[in-house]
């Protein structure tokens, strides 16, 4: 949709090729349905939440930046508002809000419902037209695929657009889920299941070298964790073995080492008569707290005034380090992105161009580009539609002329 409003803003004329029965189907799952268009923060915090190829993306978010696309949103009636993060929703939190101020933008477009494309056509590496699974041909001199990934393919994101990039000579990049739950071996985590924590941090070291490490909200499952934290912890983790991977949970990050051993010293001297596992809650949640001394390694019933030096660090050592082993990631069913696509090296980051097809051009998920949870996924495929759009436009008037 966004692709389709620049290049109506440059003058061309535009078919709309949907092969679901509405526009913008996947947005309205968005944001749990509140639709999280964008992230309100400056070029340089965009790029620190594309932990692939970001560098790609800085031409297509300076032609469409963050408050590009909150002026535009406004301008087809539906203002913005910017909450935790600089997290950007419509005003209405409706995601339907978003998608009708988009349709609104294409107005002049000739949408086409229910409209599944089958293969792309080209003559001497020049597009001139697709062919539809119904078996027509639709002319044309330029092509923009906007097709999405595999994740949520009950939206219709089935990968048609891979296959249009491969059969037309473009590398394609291994594609995972992203964005996506974690499994985890750990038997306790699981038995854990339904427990919210917030303001702790995870951190992910990947053969030794840390690649991750973020405070907010994590929640234990039946199969490990969710929660944003694990959202995009998952990023770093497609493809790769589980035996490479350390993974750690800090329950007290706003504490030093020194300072937690300080607090254990001085309540396990208060408590001296009471078991250690009587003292755990004051440091965790009951369900992890009755947990917590056997993933320490640290005997429950053991009386506080038995408490050794040594294991008081080690508890204090654990508290901000609990190992948590990681199995693998959920699949594209629950996954929010897809990770890999169309490689952008085969895609001029000037045009979103294809460099070997004239005429064609690639947009959003279909590209191997993805980011954290945030709205930054959502302006990569507001970002690279605007400029796709802009692009073939601009391809078609200087044919004519």
């Amino acid at each position: 949709m966004m692709a389709a409003h620049s290049a109506l803003q440059e003058g061309a004329d535009v078919v709309l090729l949907e092969k679901n029965e509405k526009l913008g189907k996947k947005l309205y799952i968005t944001g749990k349905g509140r639709c999280n268009v964008t992230n309100a923060g400056d070029t340089e915090e965009l790029m620190q939440s594309f932990p692939r190829n970001g560098r790609f993306l800085y031409a297509a978010l300076r032609s469409f930046s963050p408050a590009d696309l909150q002026a535009a949103l406004a301008s087809l009636g539906c203002p913005t508002k910017v909450e935790r993060g600089k997290r950007v929703y419509p005003v209405s939190e409706k995601a339907s809000d978003v998608t009708r101020a988009l349709q609104r933008g294409i107005s002049g477009a000739d949408i086409r419902l229910h409209s599944a494309v089958q293969a792309l056509v080209m003559d001497n590496q020049q597009i001139t037209g697709v062919l539809l699974e119904d078996g027509r041909l639709l002319p044309c001199r330029a092509v923009i695929v906007a097709t999405g990934g595999l994740s949520y393919p009950v939206t219709g994101s089935t990968g048609d657009g891979y296959r249009f990039a491969h059969e037309s000579g473009h590398r394609l990049q291994d594609r995972y889920p992203s964005l996506v739950p974690i499994e985890l071996d750990d038997d306790w985590a699981k038995s854990l299941q339904g427990l919210s924590l917030k303001n702790v941090t995870l951190t992910l070291h990947i053969d030794g070298k840390k690649k991750f490490s973020e405070q907010g909200e994590l929640l234990f499952t039946h199969f490990g964790i969710s929660g944003p934290l694990s959202l995009s912890a998952s990023c770093h983790l497609a493809g790769i073995d589980a035996q490479r991977v350390q993974m750690t949970l800090n329950m007290k990050p706003a504490l030093t080492q020194q300072t937690l051993i300080a607090r254990l010293t001085k309540d396990l001297q208060e408590n001296g008569r009471k078991m250690l596992k009587s003292i755990m809650p004051g440091y965790l949640p009951h369900a992890m707290a009755e947990l917590f001394p056997a993933i320490a390694g640290v005997e429950d019933t053991k009386f506080c005034n038995q408490i050794t030096v040594q294991e008081r660090e080690k508890l204090a050592s654990v508290l901000q380090n609990i190992p948590l082993r990681f199995s693998s990631l959920r699949s594209f069913q629950e996954a929010v992105v897809t990770r890999g696509g169309v490689d952008v090296k085969d895609i001029n980051p000037s045009s979103m161009a294809s460099k070997h097809v004239k005429g064609l051009y690639f947009a959003g998920e279909v590209l191997d580009v993805d980011g954290y949870t945030g709205g930054f996924n959502l302006q990569i495929a507001f970002s690279t539609g605007f400029l796709a759009g802009m692009s073939a436009a601009e391809y078609i008037n200087n044919q004519q002329s």
